[in-house]
């Protein structure tokens, strides 16, 4: 028998810097009618690895997260270009990408959502979450 609870992969993309509480606000307003609860996993861009408030954000609310390297993220379904991660990080987008890698999706439930410095978009995720790196 099937859960009842959705299963979200939650892709996160933030300036450097940005607060945990700032990341949570932006995580919360894209999940709309979702709980915390419906959370499978968090994904981002290793360059985001040491980002303090991402990681005081998934350690708090006790969710498992992953990154991405940017060949990883080239091979992603194709999402909306963002010029800031283009020019910044080398790659075409990160809160999409990274959602539907770690949701080993196709499609996004909540496309990017932007607020606080923090973008945020959400897939729902297939029986097993994909790891990386």
């Amino acid at each position: 028998m099937e859960s009842a609870i959705a299963r979200l992969a939650v892709g996160i993309g933030c300036r450097r810097g940005v607060s945990a509480d700032a990341i949570e606000h932006a995580v919360r307003m894209a999940l709309g009618t979702h709980a915390f609860g419906d959370i499978a996993i968090v994904a981002s861009i290793d360059a985001k690895r040491e980002e303090a408030g991402l990681l005081a954000f998934c350690e708090r609310h006790r969710l498992p997260l992953c990154f991405y390297r940017a060949d990883e993220i080239a091979r992603a379904p194709r999402t909306v270009i963002s010029q800031h991660a283009a020019k910044h990080l080398n790659v075409d987008g990160v809160c999409e990408p990274c959602a539907l890698l770690a949701g080993n999706a196709r499609t996004l439930i909540v496309p990017k959502t932007i607020g606080c410095g923090v973008t945020v978009a959400i897939a729902l995720a297939r029986e097993s979450c994909a790891g990386a790196t």
